[in-house]
């Protein structure tokens, strides 16, 4: 059954919405689909997961370590955000601290919309990996088959390997402007040209090296093998079918009602309002709620959205098999499609050994941490709006996966 526990910091009414939504969606469609040809992105979703509509949500209470060490935390000022975490169809903890907007008093709710930066890759992979499943495109296929005209350079370069950070186009920060670049609005077509006017910096499938240029590469490929505008066709493909009302991208430079993001500076909490993410459309651009990236969690991995074969490709190491560790002496990462894999808890004491599929986010005023543990179903969210949160917003979520793995509680980090 599907819970939330009772200290939640309000009202489910937005997960009982979802819920509501995907049940009421999942009926209309199971009386039609025999009668209309093609199926939509709706009815072949449904078809997909291959489970029954999620049963009422129940009210309960766990996670009492977290619970704790969260109170003083935010008491003392120094978490803000929000956080939830999920074990199979229980909601163990949700819950939201500090707020929205400072200088407005604002607080935040636990429909509050964050920008979630490099979390934001997975969907834009996921994106490819469907068209892929509808016999769109290909991972393999060369990037010059749908980018045109197209550098002799890119000639070797696959979509597998924009989206495992293999192709050896250089980064945006890592190009001569960077900072006048940031701060000025593109658009899709200003990014891939952008990236033409620089040659490779390796052999595409010889190095990994992490990479936004790439996701914008990707996000291009969607819009040409989709025929729809990107933001539009992530509405349409999942936002949409999904339910997921409060999640959308941002690449007009409006607010879309995201909250404020800050920073810590010497002088106290700052708001860092130019966000501009135009410049991330497939690398960061997404935002989104906790509720509505419980959804996503779980229509990604329960097999809603792909089919196995693409999954596991998602999930597959994709760098070098010589590619050195760096990761501060810690085991060396699974390089995945838009996703990571590690034991992350190798990374705080006490440790634990369970492999977790994540993705970190960091920009603008923000700090994020999605972690997925399959083998029991666990999903933690950490998201806040203080970009120099990076620890805490790690501890946090190891917390927040060893307790409710029956873990011992870790209390530092061990970097």
């Amino acid at each position: 059954m599907f819970e939330v526990p009772r200290t939640a910091g309000g009202h489910p009414r937005l997960v009982l919405g979802v819920l509501g939504a995907l049940i009421l969606g999942a009926a209309i469609w199971a009386g039609v689909a025999t009668t209309v040809a093609p199926k939509s992105d709706t009815a072949l979703i449904a078809e997909r997961a291959n489970a029954p509509p999620r049963p009422p949500v129940i009210v309960v209470q766990d996670l009492p370590q977290l619970t704790a060490r969260l109170d003083r935390e935010a008491a003392a000022g120094r978490f803000m955000g929000a956080v939830l975490v999920a074990k199979g169809d229980r909601v163990l903890f949700r819950q939201v601290y500090g707020k929205a907007n400072y200088e407005l008093d604002r607080p935040l709710k636990l429909e509050s919309r964050f920008r979630l930066a490099s979390i934001s890759k997975q969907f834009t992979a996921t994106a490819i990996l469907k068209l892929q499943d509808e016999g769109r495109l290909n991972v393999s296929d060369p990037i010059c088959k749908w980018i045109q005209p197209c550098p002799a350079a890119w000639q070797a370069v696959r979509i597998g390997h924009l989206l495992s950070h293999t192709s050896g186009i250089p980064d945006l920060m890592a190009r001569p402007g960077w900072g006048m670049r940031r701060t000025t609005h593109a658009t899709l077509e200003d990014l891939t040209e952008d990236s033409k006017r620089f040659g490779l910096q390796f052999e595409p499938g010889t190095e990994v090296r992490y990479d936004n240029a790439g996701f914008n590469l990707a996000a291009a490929i969607v819009e040409k093998a989709s025929g729809k505008p990107f933001q539009t066709y992530m509405r349409d493909a999942f936002f949409k079918p999904l339910g997921m009302k409060e999640t959308g991208l941002d690449l007009d430079g409006g607010d879309h009602g995201v909250i404020m993001g800050y920073a810590n500076f010497p002088g106290g909490l700052a708001a860092q309002p130019n966000a501009n993410t135009s410049i991330v459309a497939g690398a960061g651009a997404v935002y989104s709620t906790l509720d509505d990236l419980l959804v996503w969690q779980r229509a990604l991995h329960r097999g809603s959205l792909l089919t196995p074969a693409s999954y596991q490709q998602m999930l597959a190491d994709h760098a070098p098999a010589d590619t050195k560790p760096n990761e501060r002496s810690h085991p060396r990462r699974d390089w995945g499609y838009g996703i990571f894999s590690n034991r992350l808890g190798d990374q705080v004491r006490p440790s634990f050994q369970d492999r977790q599929i994540y993705h970190t986010g960091s920009w603008g005023g923000f700090r994020n941490l999605m972690l997925y543990q399959p083998d029991q179903d666990v999903t933690v969210i950490v998201l806040s709006n203080n970009y120099h949160l990076r620890d805490q917003v790690f501890l946090i979520a190891e917390q927040g996966m060893a307790e409710a793995l029956g873990r011992d509680f870790p209390t530092t980090l061990a970097r």
